[in-house]
């Protein structure tokens, strides 16, 4: 019988059954699956479990999250279970089994425009900030910008054009990198199919509705002509016409023999889906998303546009949960190329600013409560910066009555906001911040928006709070005492096979790397970020190698990803290090342990060597996360972050034993 047999019965039985499970996977914290019937799962039963720290359900997959001693648990489970894991890519594949249509078209175009998120954010803060230099109207009498008045600035402002027209203009290129990125096919010919859409050579799509039609170039072919048009900032051109390469160059591949596919394979893939793109894609994409902008901007601006923004505004906060919010991604940027502005995006920056302030109302109801604060103000924090998903899941969502307060200031914020036609230039961070992307001229009443956004939900959630947090909070302290329990035992059990426990007293522990220290809140992560699994920081690394902390030993090996590492301190402390986010997808290319599972390690000792510049090329940030998920019988732990630190050298965590 394994450690956790007890637990794997319990856990088997919950899930419903052997027959209910399709796959199972796990990574470095969690249980990963797929069940053929979600709904016979009891959820709550499940969460209640002394080894559970939560569950969340996400492109088809049911997770439960176990700690650092997934692995020991995975193990005991199949076991008991009497049934093999598999790999997480065929777990994602059978996860499909769970996904209509429409989620799975949602989840692919996730996907391609995730890996663009960061360049299309840089660029709305560029556009946001160029706003504010050269559209305010600030000098001599309000006659003048700063532009107008400074030569420096004139200079930054052309010169800050570079970027932005090379993230929104450019933007084809991106998709088609994208697609194929996803798809697995030749990046680099979707490079290039990108730059045929956006060439010099066409007439920019911006310049198409000035253009006399006589005047517009073409391809003359004698028999026929094709216009000469470029694809700027079009998204559903660009998206059509990568997979049409994909599926292109998968058919010569299948077809082609494969000692001249070298030359055969890229080269008809490429022409034709260039050919492809120019002469019936393009334009049938241009038509496409030129109609679904034209809808969203008629409900934006119509007679009913009260009616829209209201309904919007107060469902985007449910769209999140559901990963259909992902589609407004190409909208907005299709309102943009269209009208040059947005009207959507205000209102999703107000639907996260509204869901912030939902937390921050949690915060002081909860002020006495030392554990409950360690993930409301995080979340509170990263949600007012445009990233929502540890205060939807991390906090909103566990007590109802915060999310619907959010969703209810939302939907009156964004009335207000498309009552008074208030335009955004670009997409930018989706918070406060958020202002910085709004045209000048309506600044003002998204400020008057923003602060319905903060006052309503903060009302409404504390008026509602008073009343249903103290019946809650019954519960939740029951469960929580129970997870406790189960971490302390956790703990003394690593504790007796651990050297001789340290003397009591103040204690540190190093920077396992080199590179800025931050909080979780600011790593993005909708797991990591709410604190479900434990307090923690994080280390934008300057260099590829991690290091322990701490004296202890090191467990919860990932063998198929070499991403993360556990370790158990002498004082029965429970650690998490992991490399990045979403890196278990690389199946540890650029990965390398420097340690063995249940070595004992000193503080300093290389644990896992990795490749920056191959996370890089994956797409992903090479954040280092640190999470205590068990605190043994440390007390008063305390993170240090927010400035630089030198590897086994500079304090990051502080505690007593």
């Amino acid at each position: 019988m394994g450690k956790y047999s007890a637990e794997s019965e319990e856990l088997l039985k919950l899930v419903g059954g052997r027959s209910n499970i399709a796959a199972v996977s796990h990574c470095v914290t969690r249980m990963r699956f797929v069940l053929n019937d979600p709904s016979a799962a009891d959820v709550k039963a499940i969460e209640a479990m002394k080894v559970v720290k939560g569950t969340f359900t996400q492109a088809g997959q049911f997770q439960v999250i176990i700690g650092n001693t997934v692995a020991e648990f995975y193990k005991d489970f199949t076991a008991v279970a009497g049934i093999e894991g598999v790999s997480k890519d065929a777990v994602k594949q059978a996860a499909k089994q769970n996904q209509n249509v429409l989620q799975r078209m949602i989840g692919a175009l996730a996907e391609i425009f995730a890996p663009l998120i960061p360049a299309i954010i840089t660029g709305g803060l560029i556009l946001g900030f160029r706003n504010c230099i050269d559209s305010m109207y600030l000098f001599e009498n309000g006659t003048k910008t700063l532009c107008d008045i400074s030569q420096f600035w004139s200079g930054v402002d052309s010169f800050l054009w570079l970027i932005g027209e090379a993230v929104f203009h450019m933007l084809p290129v991106g998709i088609c990198w994208s697609v194929t990125k996803k798809m697995g096919t030749t990046q680099m010919l979707g490079i290039v199919l990108g730059l045929t859409l956006v060439s010099g050579q066409l007439l920019n799509a911006y310049s198409v509705g000035t253009t006399a039609a006589a005047d517009i170039p073409v391809w003359n072919f004698g028999f026929m002509q094709v216009k000469m048009i470029g694809y700027q900032a079009q998204v559903i051109p660009a998206i059509l016409a990568a997979f049409c390469l994909v599926y292109l160059e998968r058919f010569f591949k299948k077809i082609t023999p494969q000692v001249i596919s070298m030359v055969v394979v890229p080269f008809c893939s490429l022409v034709l889906a260039v050919v492809a793109a120019h002469f019936v894609l393009g334009p049938i994409g241009w038509a496409i998303g030129s109609a679904i902008s034209s809808v969203v901007y008629a409900g934006i601006t119509g007679s009913f546009k009260v009616i829209f923004g209201a309904v919007f505004g107060f469902v985007y906060a449910p769209l999140v949960i559901t990963g259909l919010h992902h589609m407004s991604n190409a909208i907005d940027l299709q309102l943009i190329a269209d009208y040059e502005g947005t009207m959507l995006w205000p209102m999703i920056a107000l639907s996260n600013i509204a869901q912030g302030s939902a937390v921050l109302a949690m915060i002081y109801l909860q002020r006495k409560d030392a554990e409950a604060q360690e993930v409301n103000v995080p979340s509170c924090i990263s949600c007012y910066l445009g990233v929502t998903e540890p205060a939807i899941f991390g906090v909103n969502l566990k007590h109802v009555f915060p999310f619907v307060c959010g969703m209810i200031g939302s939907a009156v914020a964004a009335v207000i906001c498309v009552s008074t036609s208030t335009t955004a230039n670009a997409i930018g961070v989706g918070g406060i911040p958020g202002i910085l992307s709004i045209k000048p001229e309506y600044m003002g009443s998204f400020a008057v928006s923003m602060l319905a956004a903060i006052v309503i939900p903060f009302v409404l959630t504390v008026a509602v709070g008073k009343k249903k947090l103290a019946a809650e909070g019954g519960a939740a302290d029951a469960i929580a005492e129970e997870i406790a329990e189960a971490t302390v035992q956790s703990a003394s059990a690593e504790k007796a096979s651990a050297p001789a426990a340290v003397e009591s007293g103040e204690k540190t522990m190093k920077a396992y790397a080199d590179g800025q220290v931050i909080t979780l809140a600011e790593v993005n992560d909708g797991v990591f970020s709410s604190g479900v699994l434990g307090d923690g920081l994080a280390i934008r690394p300057e260099s590829g190698v991690v290091y322990a902390p701490a004296d202890g030993k090191a467990t919860a090996l990932i063998q198929d990803s070499k991403h993360a590492c556990g370790l158990v301190l002498d004082n029965g402390m429970e650690l998490i290090l992991h490399v990045g986010l979403d890196t278990v997808n690389m199946k540890g290319d650029g990965f390398e342990y420097m340690v063995t599972e249940g070595q004992y390690v000193k503080a300093g000792t290389p644990l896992i060597r990795f490749d920056r510049e191959k996370i890089k090329k994956a797409g992903y940030p090479d954040t280092i996360i640190c999470v205590v998920t068990g605190p043994g019988s440390a007390k008063n732990i305390q993170m240090v972050t927010g400035m630089a630190a030198k590897a086994k050298e500079t304090d990051i965590i502080r505690y007593e034993d």
